[in-house]
Parts: C-alpha cells; sequence; structure tokens
C-alpha cells in the first residue's frame, strides 16, 4: 500500500512540475491576429478606460463600403 501511495505522490509531483514548465513556456501564435485575438480575450480593459473610449467614439461614423462592395451591393 505505502508503495502505491508514494507512487501517486511522486506522478502528483511531476504533474505540477510539468504544468509549472508549461506555463513558463508561453504560447506560440502562428499568425499576429492570433496573438492580438488571444490578448484581448485575457485581459481586461479598466472601467474607467472603457468608458472614456465608448464616450469618444460614439460620434464616429462607421466606415463607409468600399467600392467593390458598392459594385456587387454586399
Amino acid at each position: 500500500m505505502k508503495r502505491h501511495t508514494r507512487l501517486n505522490s511522486q506522478q502528483q509531483q511531476e504533474q505540477i512540475s510539468e504544468h509549472k514548465l508549461e506555463q513558463r513556456e508561453g504560447y506560440e501564435f502562428a499568425r499576429a491576429d492570433d496573438l492580438l485575438k488571444f490578448d484581448a480575450a485575457h485581459t481586461k480593459v479598466p472601467s474607467g478606460l472603457a468608458e472614456r473610449l465608448r464616450k469618444s467614439s460614439e460620434g464616429i461614423d462607421p466606415p463607409s463600403r468600399s467600392w467593390w462592395q458598392r459594385l456587387f451591393k454586399c
């Protein structure tokens, strides 16, 4: 019984050290867009900044459609 418990303890320690190693290595992204999406999903914007951005963007008109969208009526 003791051997089985000790083995489980060793396995747990190995899993913990592997998990810590994965955290230190970081992430690898294929494209810059993937990095930006990951960062946006994991970064909380402070409420004051979000409110200021919302207020400053109220007066901005949406971008007009491009010439090919107007041509093909997309």
